[in-house]
C-alpha cells in the first residue's frame, strides 16, 4: 500500500524555493546590519532577493516569478517600468545624470505638481518622503513661530527624528534609540481621530504652531481614516492659526490625481509628497500656500536670509532622471483613468479576499481604500478596524509574517500587510492572487496557524 507524502511546512518549503535569497542574506549579515538595507524588508528566515520586475510582476534570484502588491513601497501606480516613464529616463540620462544647476524641467514638473494638488501655490522639492516631512515641519515652524508640533499615533512621515516620536507602540517613547529628549518635547502625540483632544492640547499649550497627519490613515490606512475628523480638524485649525499638513508620500496621487485632499474636499496649508510625485524614483516635494512656502524664498537682506529664512538644500534635488521620470508619470495620473483604474482593483482584491476568508471561516478582516488594502487576521480584528485600536492594529502588523510567507510560496509578495493596486494589475493578475489568498489561508490553517 503506498504511503501519501507528508507535505512539507510553509518553513520547510520557504528554505528549499529560495536557496540563492538564503546565501544571499547569509552574505549580507557580514557586509549590512542585519543583512537589509530597509528596515521593512527585514524578515524571516530571510528576505526573498529580487532581480527584475516588469508591469505588475518581479523575479527572484532563482528564477521564481512573484505577482507584485509591494509596487516600490506604493510608488509605481503605473507598474514597473512602464513604457512611457522608462523612456523618459532613458532620455534624460543621455543629457545627463546631474546637471548642479536649475533647468527647464524642474518648472515643468513644479507646475505639473501645482496644477494637480489643490494646496499647491508654491513647491519645493526634495530627494524623499522623509526629507518633505523634515522640510515641511521646518517651513511650519518657522512660519507659524512657534515649536511644537501635534502628530497621531501610528501616522509614519519617515524616519528623521522627530518623526520617530509617537509611531509605534508605546507612544510615549521615540521610536528609535539616538532620539535626543529635546526633540521629544516638541510633539505633542495624540490619538487618532479624536478632535476634542487636539483642542485640549491647543488648549492647554500656545506654543504648539502645526499639526500633521496621513489623511487617508496612519501608516498607510492601517489606521482607517476618519473623514469628518479632518473636516473638524481643517476647521479648527483654521481657527486657531495653526498649520496643517497632510503627508500625502502615499496618497498623493493615489487617492485622486490631486491626492487625498482632492478626493475627500479638505484643503490642508502643506502637502507633503513622494513616491508617485517622482514617477517611482527617489524623489520627494513640499507643496503649499505662498505665503508658508515663501519661508524659503531670498529676500537679499543678508541677515534676514541667515537667520529668518529657511535653508533647504539636497545634492539630487531636481536631478534629470527623476524630475524626467515625474514629469511623465504626471501627465499620464493628470487624464484621471490610472488612479481610477487602480481603485477599481483595489476593491475588487478587498472584495475577493474577504470572501476567502468567510468561506472558510478565518477570523480576520480585509479593508483598506482606492487602491490600498490591508488583511489583518484574529479573532477582534474587525473590531480593532472600527474602533480604530491604534496599539492593536499596530501589533498586526508584526504578525502578517505567515500570510506573507505563504503568499510568496503561491507566488505572490505582499507589503506586510496587504499592499497596492496599479494599472498593470488586471483580471488575470487579480484573479491570480485571489486564489492564492485563498490556498495561503488553506496552509495557515492546514498548519493550525488560523
Amino acid at each position: 500500500m503506498a504511503v501519501s507524502a507528508k507535505r512539507m511546512t510553509i518553513d520547510e518549503e520557504y528554505w528549499q524555493r529560495f536557496p540563492t535569497s538564503a546565501e544571499l542574506f547569509a552574505r549580507a549579515k557580514s557586509a549590512i546590519p542585519s543583512g537589509v538595507t530597509h528596515d521593512g524588508r527585514n524578515f524571516s528566515p530571510f528576505p526573498v532577493y529580487m532581480s527584475r520586475a516588469s508591469g505588475a510582476y518581479k523575479w527572484d534570484a532563482d528564477g521564481n516569478k512573484f505577482l507584485d502588491h509591494w509596487m516600490g513601497h506604493g510608488s509605481l501606480l503605473l507598474g514597473h517600468n512602464h513604457p512611457v516613464v522608462t523612456q523618459a529616463v532613458m532620455d534624460a540620462l543621455a543629457r545627463g545624470t546631474h546637471l548642479g544647476a536649475n533647468h527647464e524641467d524642474e518648472l515643468d514638473w513644479a507646475e505639473l505638481v501645482r496644477r494637480l494638488v489643490p494646496s499647491a501655490e508654491e513647491v519645493r522639492f526634495t530627494g524623499s518622503g522623509t526629507e518633505s516631512t523634515m522640510l515641511a515641519l521646518r517651513d511650519a515652524r518657522a512660519y507659524s513661530g512657534k515649536p511644537k508640533v501635534i502628530r497621531f499615533q501610528g501616522n509614519f512621515h519617515g524616519w528623521h527624528d522627530y518623526a520617530m516620536i509617537g509611531y509605534q507602540p508605546p507612544f510615549d517613547s521615540p521610536t528609535s534609540a539616538g532620539i535626543p529628549d529635546v526633540v521629544s518635547g516638541t510633539m505633542v502625540t495624540l490619538p487618532p481621530s479624536d478632535i476634542e483632544a487636539v483642542k485640549r492640547a491647543l488648549d492647554a499649550d500656545d506654543q504648539i504652531g502645526t499639526v500633521i497627519l496621513e489623511p487617508a490613515g496612519g501608516s498607510n490606512g492601517v489606521i482607517p481614516p476618519d473623514v469628518q475628523f479632518l473636516r473638524e480638524l481643517r476647521e479648527l485649525t483654521t481657527q486657531r492659526g495653526v498649520v496643517l499638513i497632510f503627508d500625502e508620500v502615499i496618497t498623493g496621487f493615489r487617492w485622486s490625481p490631486g491626492g487625498a485632499q482632492e478626493y475627500y474636499g479638505i484643503i490642508p496649508d502643506m502637502t507633503t509628497m513622494a513616491k508617485i510625485v517622482a514617477g517611482g524614483m527617489p524623489g520627494g516635494a513640499v507643496a503649499g500656500k505662498a505665503e508658508i512656502m515663501e519661508m524659503q524664498a531670498f529676500t537679499g537682506d543678508a541677515k534676514h536670509d541667515r537667520f529668518q529664512r529657511v535653508l533647504q538644500q539636497g545634492t539630487f534635488n531636481c536631478n534629470l532622471p527623476c524630475t524626467a521620470a515625474g514629469i511623465a508619470a504626471l501627465r499620464i495620473v493628470a487624464e484621471g483613468e490610472a488612479t481610477e483604474y487602480a481603485a477599481r482593483m483595489g476593491d475588487l482584491v478587498r472584495q475577493g479576499m474577504s470572501e476567502s476568508l468567510t468561506r472558510r471561516g478565518v477570523a480576520g478582516v480585509v479593508y483598506g481604500e482606492r487602491s490600498v488594502f490591508h488583511v489583518v487576521l484574529g479573532e477582534g480584528m474587525a473590531e480593532a478596524v472600527e474602533q480604530k485600536d491604534v496599539t492593536k492594529l499596530m501589533g498586526a502588523r508584526g504578525a502578517a509574517a505567515p500570510l506573507r510567507k505563504a503568499m510568496l510560496l503561491e507566488g505572490v509578495d505582499f507589503m506586510r500587510t496587504g499592499g497596492f493596486t496599479s494599472i498593470a494589475h488586471g483580471d488575470e493578475e487579480i484573479s491570480f492572487s485571489l486564489n492564492a489568498f485563498d490556498h495561503s489561508l488553506e496552509r495557515l490553517q492546514a498548519e493550525g496557524i488560523v
